[in-house]
């Protein structure tokens, strides 16, 4: 599959990096410095363009960026003729990570879908860069749950697809709105991990008798 992926950042790159592997073609987009994005992109085997071109390329598109940027990435997509599946990976914290600077009443993965209308948008937010970009995504010998939320069953499927290949469990909770619940969890990750000292080898896991 095509994923143009919106963000070069760390966790942009962690996607390439399990997404190449898993033979999936990339283009790395979103970057304030080309020459940068260039090389970042032949270090992880893919391509690189503008975020127009990544978003015409992909078969779906990864939004892959902070969440104040989430605006002006989504902007420079323009206006695809046909429908695209975005799946969105962004969470919407505060710079020093003390909180969200939205929750429970609206969610980033809503707004993303009211920036990019041309898109069937899926919320389904990755482990950490850290455990992306390490030599193992398990965590305590177990892989990471991922919640999985978006309107269209199709399309959460195929992000489901794209989890799995990132070597993580994904989780199909629902439609978008419940974004509005998975964002907040991972807001509690992002406290454990960071604010706790537990690290960033951490993660949810769903458990079904």
């Amino acid at each position: 599959m095509k994923i143009g992926i919106i963000g070069a950042g760390n966790v942009g790159t962690g996607l390439a990096k399990h997404l190449v592997a898993a033979g999936h073609q990339i283009m790395l987009s979103y970057s304030r410095d080309a020459a940068k994005l260039e090389a970042v992109a032949k270090n992880f085997g893919a391509q690189h363009g503008t975020v127009a071109e990544a978003v015409a390329f992909g078969d779906a598109v990864a939004l892959a960026t902070p969440y104040t940027a989430n605006e002006d990435a989504l902007k420079q997509a323009g206006s695809p003729a046909e429908k695209k599946v975005l799946w969105d990976c962004t969470n919407p914290l505060k710079p020093d990570f003390s909180g969200l600077l939205i929750g429970t009443t609206t969610s980033a993965g809503e707004q993303t879908a009211a920036l990019a209308p041309w898109a069937k948008v899926v919320k389904a937010i990755p482990p950490f860069a850290e455990v992306l970009h390490s030599d193992s995504m398990e965590i305590g010998g177990k892989k990471a749950g991922v919640f999985v939320c978006g309107d269209d069953k199709e399309a959460r499927e195929l992000v489901a697809g794209l989890v799995r290949d990132l070597g993580a469990e994904p989780v199909i909770a629902g439609g978008l709105v419940l974004s509005r619940y998975v964002e907040p969890a991972n807001m509690l990750l992002v406290a454990l991990a960071y604010g706790n000292g537990f690290g960033p080898r951490i993660g949810l896991t769903l458990r079904r008798g």
